[in-house]
């Protein structure tokens, strides 16, 4: 008798324990529910206070210019942005709250990569917690990439399209045959963790860099962004994917063809400064201080088209404050915001912004007459042929009355 109570105490003991874990568990789930759900009071009245349910929609009823300067675009092109990227931003709402919408995603970070502000800042101001800030921002950076990298930003590949983007330089800047100018800039971040001096520039200051090819009418046709700020322009371009499409001729360049008025046959070139090596279709100033009026014409001739390039930077910096300040994410974030702002501006510049065409009018003017004072690198005959080939080009048939007041 004695054995069957000791038997029956320990049943009913395991019993017990069970039931006591089964309610621990289901303790520990409420309390995981509420702390998944529970927000701060002033957040959860976002749909009434924050900034896009109250200030933009104000500032699009009273007062338009704010309302572009707020967000870098007008309502028009931010709608449209929105029917473009919306799909791939849209989140479903959970069983204990509302998602954001893709309106709210996309405008805070618009606004993010037109101020440059923190999350902590935006938060405020838009009323989403700050850890939440930290994921919506890069995920719609890389669906505003997805979306508009094909139709905005397509390198030419057929003769014909390359061929007119030289006609409109020799028609905008005088300069036959250029299929686009380049350029390398340093995108300021904060160090990262480990990384010693591997970010560290010549500038003294933590950066990724942005080689970007444009055309003449100063949209992004192709670019290399990321690499470590210790690399300078000519590394970077040695090592970029349209290097080695420009030495093994796979982006269908047309062949030569004769400068304006002349018959020898000169080839397409890019247009670039004393950093870049010397080739057949690359173009940079001649060296040197001491150089003949026709070298210091075709240096002079060579900036002003190469110019727009640094134009299409400045126009970058005002446009997405972002870029003008250091970003404190990692490379692989500041690398992606940096992305996100070259879509939006050949997103803009496509479809014909107004605002935003007025800021790009014309290249700022400067004295850049024998400007190359480097040691140019060596170079084969060919490139120097080509290059000797525009300067005569530009001091015969291709001269222009205002060349010679530039010294």
């Amino acid at each position: 008798m004695a054995a069957y109570i000791q038997n029956s105490d320990s049943e009913e003991s395991e019993d017990e324990m069970m039931v006591l874990a089964a309610l621990a568990v289901h303790l520990d789930q409420e309390r995981q529910i509420h702390r998944t759900c529970w927000v701060k009071p002033w957040i959860g009245r976002r749909n009434e206070h924050g900034a896009y349910h109250a200030l933009m929609r104000e500032l699009r009823e009273e007062d338009l210019g704010s309302y572009v300067n707020f967000l870098r675009m007008d309502p028009q092109h931010f709608d449209h942005l929105l029917g473009l990227v919306g799909p791939s931003i849209h989140k479903q709402d959970t069983y204990c709250r509302d998602s954001i919408s893709p309106g709210e995603r996309l405008a805070v970070t618009l606004r993010f990569l037109a101020s440059g502000d923190s999350y902590r800042s935006l938060s405020y101001l838009y009323r989403i917690g700050k850890s939440t800030l930290a994921e919506i921002i890069p995920a719609t950076c890389l669906a505003i990439c997805d979306v508009l990298k094909r139709p905005y930003m397509k390198v030419p590949n057929t003769q014909a399209e390359w061929r007119a983007v030289a006609d409109k330089f020799d028609e905008r800047w005088q300069f036959p045959n250029c299929i686009g100018a380049m350029d390398g800039k340093h995108v300021a971040i904060k160090a990262p963790r480990n990384s010693g001096s591997m970010f560290f520039n010549y500038k003294n200051f933590h950066s990724i860099v942005l080689l970007a090819l444009v055309d003449a009418d100063y949209k992004v046709i192709a670019y290399d962004l990321g690499v470590n700020g210790r690399n300078n322009d000519a590394g970077i371009f040695g090592n970029s994917e349209l290097y080695h499409h420009l030495e093994e001729n796979t982006l269908n360049v047309p062949p030569p063809r004769p400068l304006p008025g002349r018959q020898e046959e000169s080839p397409f070139v890019l247009v670039g400064d004393e950093a870049f090596p010397l080739k057949t279709y690359l173009l940079k100033p001649y060296p040197g201080r001491d150089l003949t009026d026709e070298r210091k014409i075709f240096n002079y001739r060579l900036s002003r088209a190469r110019r727009i390039s640094e134009n299409v930077f400045g126009i970058l910096v005002n446009r997405f404050g972002v870029l003008g300040q250091t970003m404190s994410l990692e490379p692989d974030k500041a690398t992606l915001v940096t992305e996100a702002c070259l879509m939006l501006h050949n997103y803009l510049r496509s479809e014909n912004d107004h605002r935003y065409q007025q800021e790009v009018q014309r290249p700022v003017e400067g004295n850049w007459i024998g400007i190359a004072r480097h040691p140019g690198n060596r170079a084969a005959d060919a490139a120097r042929n080509t290059r000797d080939q525009f300067c005569v080009y530009f001091n015969t048939n291709g001269q222009v009355p205002w060349q010679y007041n530039r010294f």
